[in-house]
């Protein structure tokens, strides 16, 4: 079985300054921390119980982003990841999920659709949980959402619990499907020890003009080592679809918003207080 896990690297949102937007309203990735988005490991998490589950599974990431990006495919890979895909250009940049998702779905029909594509829910820099649902139409492939866990997958189909809102149900698929994962969903594995031994030297192409020449050597001898590097031109993107070009979604304004620390009443643990407290929120209506 292949498996294609979307992946993405976010800016960490618990350090957002005055500076992470630009003027036109896309984020400035570049002066805020990158890391892993979080439902995106938990979806990491399921390809690889389903390898290790399933005989000859391969799991490999596909993300979009600038050359940085490289970072989340080697992270998998430690995680237990057998390779990985960099869709990087210019012309990629400043995609809403429109255009990300026109993206993304050109680069599996180039690479070869899977048996199954699994991403997190949505990312924590958007929040809008529509790239995965997006790259399932445009592939023309079932989908199924807010998944808790994958219970059963075999040639036949695959089974799958879903946390909704207001409970839990389980649904049968067949195959190939594209699978969005819950942040409710298992937590992904700690990185192997080995495994980061192994893939340290993993890099794209662009990264490997930059390495010594010993590193390029050890490339040139292991082919497991190379993270595959695709630009719009090579996986026949439509320049119109990508990036801003493609992207009906502007920003009109940005309001920054400073939280004020409000009146507090310290009180201490006194029946007195106490009662003089619940009169005043009876009072104002805070309860009963």
């Amino acid at each position: 079985m292949k498996i294609i896990v979307l992946a993405k690297q976010v800016p960490d949102t618990r350090n957002v300054g005055k500076d992470a937007m630009k003027a036109d309203g896309t984020v400035n990735r570049s002066v805020l921390p990158a890391i892993f988005n979080p439902e995106d490991l938990n979806a990491l998490e399921q390809a690889l119980r389903v390898k290790e589950s399933m005989p000859d599974t391969t799991v490999h990431i596909l993300t979009m982003g600038p050359p940085r990006a490289a970072d989340i495919i080697r992270e998998a890979m430690y995680r237990g990841a057998d390779g990985g895909y960099l869709l990087t250009d210019r012309a990629f940049a400043g995609a809403d999920t429109l255009a990300t998702s026109y993206a993304l779905a050109t680069a599996i029909r180039h690479i070869g659709v899977p048996d199954l594509i699994i991403s997190g829910r949505q990312a924590i820099d958007g929040d809008t949980a529509q790239v995965g649902p997006q790259v399932a139409e445009k592939l023309a492939l079932p989908q199924v959402t807010y998944a808790e866990d994958i219970l059963k997958v075999d040639a036949k189909g695959i089974e799958i619990k879903r946390r909704l809102e207001r409970g839990v149900e389980t649904v049968t698929a067949s195959l190939p499907l594209v699978v969005t994962v819950n942040g409710s969903s298992a937590p992904c594995r700690p990185r192997n020890a080995k495994l980061l031994q192994r893939y340290k030297y993993a890099r794209t192409a662009s990264e490997a003009n930059e390495v010594s020449t010993e590193i390029k050597s050890l490339l040139d001898q292991r082919p497991a080592l190379h993270i595959v590097e695709l630009s719009a031109a090579e996986i026949g993107a439509d320049l119109a679809q990508c990036g801003l070009s493609g992207s009906p979604t502007k920003v009109k304004h940005i309001e920054n918003v400073v939280f004020q620390a409000k009146e507090a009443k310290r009180m201490f643990p006194e029946d007195g207080e106490i009662d003089a407290l619940m009169q005043e929120l009876i009072a104002n209506h805070t309860i009963g």
